[in-house]
């Protein structure tokens, strides 16, 4: 576990979707960098428990409601932070939602209903911490992209792969709006986990099919994304900006 800074200078970190999966590997990890971690979810009773299992006495992490299809929902968050900790000083836009069907079988409420968590979420957050970085001049943002967003998505719906693709333009957008307000805007884009949802419904015999797909022959480190997110989100990170880190096994090369 890394030093954890004097309370003048502890960095604060929140991370939508954060109360299982890929996002509370990265909420571990911002923990054990000695950030003060918020652990935000629609499911708050599980952000609270996640968040206590990080840090029973409460003191350097907390788990949040948040539905990130709700723009103020995102500023009613930043404000209790701001209230506890005294300042935000990176987002992580990782709240997704997936759904596999046939493109001619997406409906127009499921098309929504995707495209909202995913891309409308990544925009709403950009928006409130965005405008809330650049009065302080400092933050860091990071969303999570996907490989699907990069090559029209294989084994997700057509709605989750165009949502992505829209995540990572507006990564672009947005990090030349706050680039010069000392605000930079990253993506990470994996490929497929080896996460324990990922174990638990896949077919073993498709999962070995997909790994055999892949070029390195195995599924993707849930805790080396996380320290990506973590390595774009250090103040020293200041030149990077705009930019999609890619982590998917070969499968998509550029």
């Amino acid at each position: 576990m890394g030093e954890r800074w004097e309370d003048d200078t502890h960095r604060v970190v929140l991370v939508t979707g954060a109360a299982g999966g890929l996002g509370g590997c990265i909420a571990a990890r911002f923990y054990d960098h000695g950030y003060r971690v918020a652990l935000t979810d629609l499911d708050e009773e599980a952000a609270t428990k996640a968040a206590a299992e990080l840090d029973p006495t409460g003191e350097n992490a907390v788990g949040l409601a948040l539905d990130v299809r709700d723009k103020d929902a995102f500023a009613r968050a930043r404000d209790r932070l701001v209230e506890r900790w005294g300042a935000v000083h990176v987002l992580v836009n990782n709240a997704g939602h997936s759904k596999v069907e046939s493109l001619m079988d997406i409906t127009p409420e499921s098309f929504a209903a995707v495209v909202e968590t995913n891309m409308h979420g990544t925009f709403f957050g950009c928006q409130v911490f965005g405008s809330y970085f650049a009065e302080r001049g400092y933050g860091r943002i990071v969303n999570l992209g996907s490989l699907a967003g990069q090559n029209g998505g294989t084994a997700t719906g057509a709605h989750y792969a165009a949502a992505k693709g829209g995540v990572a333009t507006l990564t672009k957008i947005f990090a030349r709006d706050l680039g010069p307000r000392g605000v930079t805007v990253n993506a990470v884009s994996p490929g497929p986990q080896d996460l324990p949802v990922v174990r638990r419904t896949v077919d073993p015999e498709k999962l070995a099919q997909t790994e055999a797909m892949i070029p390195v022959g195995r599924l993707g480190r849930p805790q080396f994304i996380a320290d990506m997110v973590v390595l774009l989100s250090a103040e020293h990170a200041d030149t990077v900006t705009g930019a999609c880190w890619d982590a998917n096994g070969g499968l998509f090369m550029r």
